[in-house]
């Protein structure tokens, strides 16, 4: 085990070392095909250009491949994996077939990892990023594929053109670049903007494409949200001292109204629970308390929700994102940054970590955040041994949309939902449509509140090629498969990671079709296309089931004393799910069927008077659910522990009843769900505490 780390090491530094000598080995200035952005989307292109026999070069502004996959991504978001074909599907394959050399496994035993997760024979979805690194590196050096690290387009006159055509690409070292086709696979889509592509930055309204959950969402606003009535004013209760950092004026306007918001960015960090690969929380030079002020008025509310997600990846590290009203996500803090020039974006981006590294030390170390929080936040640290060469921290800060092109087709809601197909496929997008929260903002009645963050799901649905290529009256060489032409809230369908792997493959696929046809991009031959694509293994598109109308149920309904999902007091179960109903508010919280006798939700209830109550559990039930999950009742006649079986429904409507028990008044009896010893997922909905008789 003590050879393990070495061992990887030096494959990673050997897949390094001939990347530097392809890098340095570029004597030539001329090629058939040019990607900017070495992104995961940036690297499948260069491959598949490689691998079609055409000339290719990577540019990356960076010193590192991979954008978010090897940044901190290392919990695939997708969907249906079905629609991930060609090189993305290699990828996984490649990661999969990495972890069987029993080598790397330095923190854990694979068997013990994968006890309780879903995998499959050929395919793996969750990786270390030193791990996806490697994969990447090893791709691009088996394809002789010549990186430029560390050049970045000149934003001032970094386009060269020939009519429509691009003739040149300058770098800001001066260094000149010529190609039959350009991709531009950048995250922020610089070189399509200075090539004078067509562009959208913000949330359009609805009107724009005919869709029902774009632009302003202040009503729809439900995941990620305050659950409780805290104050954003400086001074409490005082509207005339200003709002605390980050709060903002209530927008004007009405729900589906465009503006120029944009969802907000993190980091996705990779902590790990091993103590000897464990770093304390840094506290940032310039640490400023008044920042965190409304995270520390929201514990105190009573909110006792631990403020992140962590999702377990091998070796007991964790791909660890935004959770609940007041976390990662540096809400409204990013508006400048697609159209900013290189100077703002850095100070936005270390705006970013500034603001990261203090949160977590706040919530690692500060007395007003309750000591259940604070445990968890020193039990999970950053793992020393990843992103060795940036002191531990991300190195790519996670851009969940900026620019997006604005072609003849541009993807919206409608093609999501499958109501709109098109014919013209190069791959398939699968997830919900996500965006995170736009702003902060405080309300009406004098109360923080935020909004953006829409969850909705969608079916399996093909992507077209005319949205990853501009209008032809624009730009006849180039292909954009990353900043593609779709509506905001399609894109946060889109804009996962195994789907830009997708599409920077079929784009290279396009680029070398456009030079064998010495035609333009938007003049191909879309037959060709499509069977080259799916002879490469790409899924262009398969028929789903529809989905299914959740059935939301309010508090309000149901009667009586209803503590739902966000109320309860949670370790662990910080996995979210809609997908199947009833269900109680929003959704519902599961255990992922994973780390196993350490997740709790406790319900307490504020009981009015004294007296029998009927106590009721809210859950959806699924074959993939628990038999034998634990629920422990306690009240005035002590405790008692009811085993529920969740694969099944309950008897007399959503409702599955736990029995009678006599509770004192106040908040001296609670409900604590488990998911020790359990057999399936553990499905944290609600609970409902019905009065049967007063105390006399």
């Amino acid at each position: 085990m003590t050879q393990a780390i070495p061992s990887a090491a030096a494959n990673i530094l050997s897949a390094v070392i001939v990347l530097l000598f392809y890098s340095h080995a570029v004597g030539a200035d001329r090629y058939d095909v040019v990607v900017y952005g070495g992104t995961s989307g940036g690297v499948t292109a260069a491959v598949q250009c490689s691998r079609m026999g055409k000339t290719v070069v990577l540019i990356e502004p960076t010193q590192f491949l991979g954008g978010l996959t090897t940044g901190g991504l290392g919990a695939t978001d997708i969907g249906n994996k079905r629609a991930i074909g060609g090189l993305s599907r290699e990828f996984y394959q490649r990661i999969y077939n990495t972890y069987l050399d029993s080598d790397r496994w330095t923190q854990e035993t694979r068997e013990v990892y994968f006890k309780g997760r879903a995998t499959d024979a050929e395919s793996m979805w969750t990786f270390e990023p030193k791990v996806a690194t490697q994969v990447f590196n090893e791709m691009i050096a088996e394809a002789k594929v010549p990186v430029l690290f560390g050049e970045r387009l000149d934003l001032k006159n970094g386009v060269k053109k020939d009519g429509k055509r691009i003739t040149q690409i300058v770098m800001e070292s001066g260094r000149t670049l010529e190609a039959s086709v350009f991709i531009d696979a950048t995250y922020e889509g610089d070189l399509m903007a200075k090539a004078g592509v067509s562009y959208h930055v913000g949330r359009e309204a609805n009107d724009k494409y005919g869709e029902t959950i774009n632009g302003l969402q202040m009503k729809g606003t439900v995941h990620h949200q305050f659950v409780k009535q805290v104050d954003p004013f400086v001074k409490r209760g005082d509207s005339t001292s200003g709002l605390l950092p980050g709060v903002t004026a209530m927008p004007e306007g009405k729900d589906g109204d465009g503006d120029h918001r944009i969802q907000a960015y993190n980091f996705r960090l990779c902590t790990t629970d091993k103590a000897e690969n464990r770093r304390a929380w840094p506290k940032p030079e310039g640490y400023d308390e008044i920042r965190y002020e409304l995270l520390l008025r929201n514990f105190e509310a009573s909110d006792l929700r631990v403020p992140w997600h962590p999702i377990w990846m091998p070796n007991r590290k964790t791909d660890t994102n935004n959770n609940f009203a007041f976390s990662t996500d540096n809400i409204g803090m990013n508006y400048e940054y697609p159209d900013g020039d290189y100077a703002v974006r850095d100070r936005i981006w270390k705006e970013h970590e500034h603001y990261t590294k203090g949160l977590m030390w706040t919530l690692a170390n500060h007395p007003r955040v309750p000591e259940v929080v604070r445990n968890e936040f020193n039990r999970l640290a950053l793992a020393k041994d990843e992103f060795v060469d940036n002191d531990n921290w991300p190195r790519q800060l996670y851009v969940r949309e900026a620019r997006r092109m604005v072609s003849e087709y541009v993807m919206s809601e409608k093609n999501c939902k499958r109501l709109e197909i098109v014919t013209d496929s190069v791959g398939m997008g699968a997830y919900n449509m996500d965006s995170h929260n736009t702003q902060r903002y405080v309300t009406a009645e004098g109360f923080a509140r935020n909004e953006g963050d829409i969850q909705i799901g969608t079916r399996p649905y093909p992507i077209s090629y005319r949205s990853i290529r501009p209008r032809a009256e624009e730009c006849t060489n180039l292909l954009v498969p990353v900043c593609l032409a779709a509506s905001h809230i399609s894109y946060g369908s889109i804009r996962m990671e195994p789907v830009f792997m997708v599409m920077g493959q079929s784009a290279a696929t396009a680029a070398v079709h456009a030079i064998y046809e010495e035609s333009s991009v938007q003049s191909i031959d879309q037959e060709k296309l499509k069977k080259q694509l799916l002879k490469d293994g790409q899924v262009l598109d398969f028929e789903s089931p529809p989905v299914v109308s959740a059935v939301q149920m309010t508090k309000e309904q149901l009667g009586g004393i209803v503590l739902d999902d966000g109320d309860a007091v949670r370790t662990g179960f910080e996995s979210f799910g809609s997908s199947i109903s009833p269900f109680l508010g929003s959704g519902y919280h599961h255990d992922g069927d994973t780390e196993k006798g350490s997740q709790t939700a406790r319900f307490t209830p504020e009981i009015p008077k004294a007296g029998l109550y009927r106590v009721s559990m809210l859950y959806s039930a699924a074959n993939n659910r628990a038999t034998n999950v634990p629920v422990l009742i306690h009240s005035e006649e002590g405790n008692k522990t009811i085993v529920v079986d969740q694969k099944k429904k309950p008897a007399n409507g959503p409702l599955f009843s736990l029995g009678t028990f006599r509770f004192a008044a106040g908040k001296k009896g609670f409900v604590e769900i488990s998911n020790k010893g359990t057999d399936g997922h553990v499905i944290v909905d609600g609970i409902q505490w019905l009065e049967v008789s007063s105390a006399p």
